[in-house]
């Protein structure tokens, strides 16, 4: 068994010819470290009138400020100019300390795509990713900075889990891109109109916060930022209960389940929180979510050469999600970004295009997602990765 050992800034990979195997735990309890400066994205009305009363401001000013970073997209108090200017500065302080300073952008893709890095107030790195479609303006976000998932064809996954992101920190990354688009400062002016929870972290470990989050993005202004629910997704590697408890939330999302591979025993490996829940459980949740809002399930499936792209691995997905699914299915195929020092790779044009000629043989409607970022290492970590790398300390991939 020849065995190749990938290292990343926080703990090693080990991945092998016959199949992989992970030296990292799951990690569904994020480490334990200080708590983000309060912000007004994390308080909820009553929290809200309850502190500017300790400031000495009125109860209407509340709603005042909700207009201003909602509405306005303003997140420096500065700009409101309705607050009083005596007011600003503990205003300021006490509810919109500045939660995400940009360390770099970098664009590709004719300049139509653009992956921003941040850093939080302790240091943590995360990157959201900015993309302009003739028919959308997307942005990808992070809901955790680094992930607990352990999945070794990630380059988040690799890195491991450093702490969840607030409610604030979360909504401030979808403010500051709506900003930028409507400013002009990402080509001509525009409106951003989806959202993909497709960043660093698993989303559903995170569930409260990225719940709350998701309720102020769709929320129409003043009290959130408008972006419809049917153009946000919410993706997760199948944490079966938490997909259940999504779907009794008033919150009618789109769900994507990384599921990557249709067998249990290669997922078990590839996508290890599958050891929890198995992929017949997390079908039935996906389900559960489907039958409980009306919305087609998305099946993210990351083609790996000689991995899981073998064509009887399509027949039994197609199969698979024609018995449990059926027409609220659409798998997404999406052609590997392989993360660096990794020897795996995306599957030839050849093997992709059966695959999915598989798949629609089972009455499975699939397509394969346009790549976007290779060229600024748009896959989730790696300009983290190489951040902490280029950082005293950090460690050589």
């Amino acid at each position: 068994m020849v065995c190749l050992r990938i290292r990343s800034s926080h703990a090693p990979i080990m991945t092998c010819d016959n199949g992989i195997m992970t030296s990292l735990p799951l990690v569904f309890d994020a480490p334990k470290r200080g708590r983000p400066p309060t912000h007004f994205a994390d308080l909820d009305q009553a929290a809200r009138v309850a502190a500017l009363g300790e400031l000495g401001l009125p109860k209407f000013r509340a709603d005042q400020l909700a207009r201003q970073y909602y509405a306005r997209l303003n997140g420096d108090v500065e700009e409101m100019t309705d607050l009083p200017a005596g007011a600003r500065s503990k205003v300021g302080e006490a509810l919109f300390p500045q939660l995400l300073t940009p360390v770099r952008d970098i664009s590709c893709d004719d300049g139509s795509t653009r992956k921003t890095l941040w850093r939080l107030h302790d240091g943590t790195l995360l990157e959201s990713v900015l993309m302009r479609y003739t028919d959308r303006n997307t942005l990808c976000i992070s809901s955790q900075a680094g992930c607990g998932m352990a999945c070794p064809f990630c380059a988040t996954g690799q890195g491991g889990l450093d702490r969840n992101l607030s409610t604030a920190e979360i909504v401030d990354q979808v403010r500051a891109a709506a900003r930028t688009l409507r400013d002009g400062e990402f080509g001509e002016p525009g409106r951003l109109s989806n959202i993909v929870f497709m960043g660093m972290g698993e989303p559903l470990a995170n569930y409260k916060r990225v719940v709350s989050a998701v309720r102020q993005i769709t929320s129409p202004a003043p009290h959130g930022l408008g972006i419809s629910a049917r153009h946000v997704t919410v993706s997760t590697v199948g944490l079966a209960p938490a997909i259940r408890r999504l779907a009794d939330e008033d919150v009618p999302v789109t769900l994507a389940v990384s599921l990557h591979t249709p067998d249990d025993e290669l997922r078990d490996t590839l996508v290890p929180v599958n050891n929890r829940w198995s992929v017949a459980e997390v079908l039935e949740a996906a389900r559960y979510f489907a039958d409980s809002n009306g919305r087609r399930v998305s099946i993210e499936y990351a083609l790996i050469r000689d991995v899981n792209d073998q064509p009887w691995r399509a027949d039994m997905l197609g199969e698979k999600l024609r018995r449990s699914l059926g027409g609220l299915a659409h798998v997404n195929l999406i052609p590997l970004n392989p993360t660096p020092g990794s020897e795996w790779d995306a599957s030839p044009k050849d093997v992709e295009r059966e695959f999915v000629r598989r798949v629609r043989e089972q009455g499975i409607s699939c397509t394969v997602r346009d790549t976007r970022g290779q060229e600024i290492a748009a896959a989730c970590g790696q300009l983290a990765a190489e951040e902490n790398d280029a950082s005293p300390g950090g460690a050589t991939s």
